[in-house]
């Protein structure tokens, strides 16, 4: 294979951790029964354990109404604040645990209309309500649903709601800051002292002396991404270390040897769990405390930066229809693609093409030596190896003459093409599973056929139990599932779209996701961070995945 960010030095490691990731595509359990569990204990009531991640949600879930107006994100990847603050003259609650079950009745073993994440704020019925399995009682939110006071509170100064104010940013390609673990450690409930870190990292030393001189995932790559939500550039990492800086303004939750509220995990003193190589993480703050960064989970724990590998993620998105390009046309797939020129019969390479731009493309084609080659709109050719086509259905199914919304997946080609009704509006390319059309029951290969998205969430965790192929993912971004286990989502770890990639799901670039996401049904209401669709799943968006 031969791919053009190879050649980036600081990207080598990038492949090598696609190759040894390639994503599966359930949701971790642990975490959620963890929180589940907890939850529970601070309830004093029962706990409701979650359904499979990726089954259908029941027939008769209630179906949360829709919003108007255009959407947070457009398909041109135009954005606008999601969600808007919540009005402080209403009755609100917060969520302080990372998954917050919003329940269609007030029983926790209810079925589930979506969830919230811990500091999310929604407007609520100041009501109380008795119901089952939750002490403390429930209230009614807005647009619908019940939740918890077990989950949740009343008190909007709680710490974890002040500790949480940082939301996932839908106007990002990326809705959080990203690593991958290069080298396992310990987490931390607050900044560790040198005695702590001699206990924790004894072999600290030897560590950051690796790490300075890594020029693929050390000191010197991707320093500036850990200061994504800063207003200053931050210190070159090396410089900070050898003059022991320490952030002026340490959060709140940390200043004064504080500890964070750390969610979901339990701590044994300073300690606040560990995390294995491989592990991919988000964080919503990075401090730099005594010449070493760590970053912030969204689980409020501590994680030293120079374990982690800063993720750009991808920069290809796709194209809009009409907009932008006009079918037909095709993506370039391969960096080497070349326009070739007729003379005299014969082909000859003239001009590189932009890797991943679009082509037209006339329809006609000729063969050379067993290569097919298409004709270039305008003059000339190029290898049809090099591009994925584009192809636009030409019989239109029936929910698409009825004026439905809809994606097709063509997983020989590697391309999606969304349609409004029987107009294509936005195309792209993917990576379905890795294993193309095999069976799915037994290889990563993509289920096939038609069904609809049932439930979405802005983030959530895979992962991988086969052994030698461990690994955890932590908020995939825009995650959309259709079917068990298969989903739509982002893909911050790899960068080979157009080629069979994953365990089964379908791999889109970040941006690509953030825009699919608000494009498709069910919606997620403002403040939520999933939901499912209800009405016998009808609102959910139809997907077609054929060969």
């Amino acid at each position: 294979m031969d791919f053009t960010f190879l050649f980036h030095k600081g990207l080598r490691m990038a492949l090598v951790l696609a190759i040894a990731l390639g994503l599966g595509c359930k949701r971790d359990a642990a975490p959620s029964a963890l929180l589940s569990s907890a939850a529970g204990a601070l309830d004093g009531g029962a706990v409701a354990t979650p359904a499979a991640e990726g089954a259908a949600p029941p027939n008769d879930l209630p179906v949360l109404p829709r919003s108007t107006g255009a959407p947070p994100v457009l398909l041109d990847g135009t954005s606008r604040e999601w969600p808007p603050p919540v009005p402080a003259s209403v009755p609100r609650l917060a969520a302080i645990a990372i998954e917050t079950p919003v329940l269609a009745q007030p029983d926790v073993f209810s079925a589930r209309l979506g969830q919230l994440r811990a500091g999310a704020i929604v407007e609520m019925d100041p009501r109380p309500i008795v119901g089952k399995g939750c002490t403390p009682g429930f209230r009614a939110i807005k647009p619908l649903g019940f939740v918890c006071l077990g989950t949740t509170t009343l008190d909007l100064n709680h710490p974890v709601v002040r500790a949480s104010t940082r939301r996932p940013d839908p106007t990002q390609k990326l809705p959080y800051m990203y690593g991958i673990a290069t080298r396992g450690g310990p987490a931390y409930a607050s900044l560790p002292n040198a005695e702590v870190l001699k206990t924790n990292e004894p072999h600290l030393a030897s560590h950051l002396k690796k790490w300075a001189k890594d020029e693929v995932s050390g000191a010197t790559y991707g320093n500036e991404l850990w200061g994504k939500w800063e207003s200053e550039p931050l210190p070159p990492a090396l410089v900070a270390m050898q003059e022991r800086r320490s952030d002026a303004e340490l959060p709140w939750f940390l200043r004064d040897g504080g500890r964070a509220p750390v969610l979901g995990v339990r701590t044994d003193g300073p300690r606040a769990g560990e995390f294995s190589r491989r592990n991919g993480m988000s964080f919503i703050d990075s401090v730099l405390w005594e010449g070493r960064r760590y970053n912030v989970g969204v689980d409020l724990r501590l994680v030293p930066a120079d374990r982690f590998r800063p993720i750009k993620g991808s920069e290809l998105h796709g194209f809009r229809i009409p907009e932008e390009v006009k079918p037909p046309f095709a993506i370039v797939i391969s960096p080497k693609a070349k326009k070739l020129e007729d003379r005299g019969g014969h082909l000859v390479a003239s001009e590189t093409i932009e890797w991943r731009s679009a082509v037209s493309i006339t329809g006609r084609q000729r063969i050379v030596k067993a290569r097919r080659y298409l004709e270039i709109e305008g003059g000339g050719w190029v290898a049809e190896d090099e591009v994925s086509r584009v192809d636009i259905a030409k019989k239109m199914p029936g929910w698409a003459n009825e004026g439905e919304k809809w994606i097709d997946i063509n997983v020989t080609r590697q391309v999606l093409v969304a349609y409004e009704g029987t107009k294509p509006v936005y195309a792209t390319l993917v990576s379905t599973g890795e294993a193309g059309l095999d069976d799915p029951t037994k290889t990563r290969a993509t289920k096939r056929g038609i069904f609809r998205i049932h439930t979405k969430y802005l983030t959530a965790t895979m992962d991988s139990r086969v052994v030698g192929e461990e690994f955890e993912l932590r908020d995939v971004p825009y995650v959309q599932y259709f079917t068990e286990g298969y989903a739509l989502h982002a893909a911050y770890w790899h960068d080979v779209f157009g080629q069979p990639k994953s365990h089964g799901c379908i791999n889109l670039a970040p941006e690509d996701a953030r825009r699919l996401f608000f494009w498709t049904g069910p919606e997620v209401p403002p403040g939520w961070h999933g939901a499912s669709a209800g009405g016998n799943g009808k609102t959910g968006t139809v997907v077609f995945v054929h060969p």
